[in-house]
């Protein structure tokens, strides 16, 4: 693959002043209006890269570096004459072509001729190598995360942080909503279950955009912190879905394809680490349904006696083109958020996992010998899981980790950029 898509010639934006009101974009064909979002990339274009047109760049990012019009941040500064050192992609690469797990190697870009490096599970040597291989000066983040802690992007931000802090070098982060609002959900990640999917102690939905990440990754987790910036959106606030909003949806990853799935994702991906049940890859509704071959309606009406609030469930029958059950029925439940103020996907993947612990055949994935079961690794401790298999309530197992939220609530406080309700 040797073209990025989804990107059209570079163009420069008008310069436009910075407002912190938020406007509503008309309606179409009768569409409700969206509230209109002005990204950090949008804000830094309309400025004419006036914070980092003085430097040598790097750009961590890959395919949702997108303005309205679709036009990418390499591109459109590129050909607006900022030097630019390289690019670096995260997991699934910087043209998003690789699957989970996987990244696209070294490559150069067609349409610019710019080198593109592998940024995912890299040590921090090789970051510090990349950075000064290419002689950047300045580090650029854009990359649309979804809001959950075992969402890799989030983790190559603070490795590219950590790496650029002990350069010395500058870092500018150009924000974009978090597509899930601004409430934090789940428990802590606990010293002993770090892992690709969670470096750091943050809570699993931690309703934070990445600029913010950025801070608070600066304050509390980086002993050298690094220059920070970074350039905020405007009208966005923390009771605000994609949804909402007027700013593309590019998908962030292959099995990301909606708004839809990133709104239940940061529960349902904890089927990852279930082996007897699929989180729906290999379908066109990835973690939107969730089955398993021996089951049929009974867990369906089961998790609904839980009376879950803001979501509606529906028995689902799908056959898996990949991944788990690759060509078999499987019958399972499809979630549709009803309320997205009232529905905490955490606490509603617990009941579905608390009433599939009592069904034949239930068993949680252990491949990996010598390191904790998946399933803790997603959750972030081993608490959660061994709660569900000694029998405990939803309300107990949900109960918990109220504290550490409350204390998480609490820390991330002075980093925040954007009211929340």
């Amino acid at each position: 693959m040797k073209r990025r898509t989804l990107i059209t010639a570079a163009g420069v934006a008008g310069l436009a002043t910075a407002t912190t009101a938020t406007a509503t974009a008309g309606p179409a064909a009768g569409k409700p209006a969206r509230t209109k979002v002005r990204t950090g990339l949008e804000r830094l274009a309309g400025s004419d890269w006036e914070t980092v047109r003085a430097d040598r760049v790097g750009i961590v990012s890959n395919l949702t570096a997108v303005d309205r019009q679709y036009r990418h941040l390499v591109d459109r500064m590129h050909a607006a004459g900022v030097r630019i050192g390289g690019i670096f992609g995260p997991e699934h690469g910087f043209r998003g072509s690789a699957r989970v797990g996987g990244d696209e190697g070294f490559s150069t870009d067609a349409r610019t001729g710019l080198p593109v490096y592998d940024g995912y599970r890299v040590t921090h040597d090789r970051w510090r190598a990349m950075f000064t291989e290419t002689g950047v000066r300045t580090v650029v983040f854009d990359i649309q995360d979804v809001g959950a802690r075992f969402y890799t992007y989030i983790w190559t931000l603070y490795d590219s942080m950590t790496a650029a802090a002990s350069l010395g070098l500058r870092y500018v982060v150009l924000d974009r909503p978090n597509p899930i609002g601004g409430r934090a959900f789940g428990p802590m990640l606990k010293p002993g279950f770090t892992s690709g999917v969670g470096l750091r102690e943050i809570v699993q939905q931690h309703g934070m955009t990445v600029g913010e990440l950025a801070r608070f990754y600066n304050g509390e987790f980086l002993s050298t912190p690094v220059r920070l910036e970074v350039v905020e959106c405007e009208g966005w606030h923390g009771g605000l879905f994609a949804a909402d909003l007027d700013v593309p949806w590019v998908m962030p990853s292959p099995n990301m394809p909606t708004p839809d799935t990133a709104a239940v994702y940061p529960g349902t991906c904890l089927f990852e680490g279930v082996a007897s049940i699929s989180e729906g890859r290999g379908t066109t509704r990835p973690f939107e349904i969730t089955g398993s071959p021996g089951f049929d309606y009974r867990w369906r009406d089961r998790v609904a006696g839980h009376d879950l609030p803001g979501v509606a469930l529906r028995e689902a029958y799908f056959v898996p083109a990949t991944g788990k059950f690759a060509e078999q029925l499987c019958c399972g439940i499809e979630l549709r958020v009803t309320d997205r103020a009232a529905f905490d996907p955490i606490r509603t993947v617990v009941a579905m996992l608390v009433e599939a612990r009592r069904l034949p055949g239930f068993a949680w994935r252990d491949d990996n010998p010598g390191r904790p079961p998946f399933a803790d690794l997603l959750f972030g401790s081993d608490r959660p899981r061994t709660m569900i298999d000694a029998g405990a309530t939803v309300d107990d197992v949900v109960g918990s980790w109220q504290p550490e939220l409350s204390d998480f609530n609490r820390r991330r406080k002075p980093y925040l950029l954007y009211p929340r309700a």
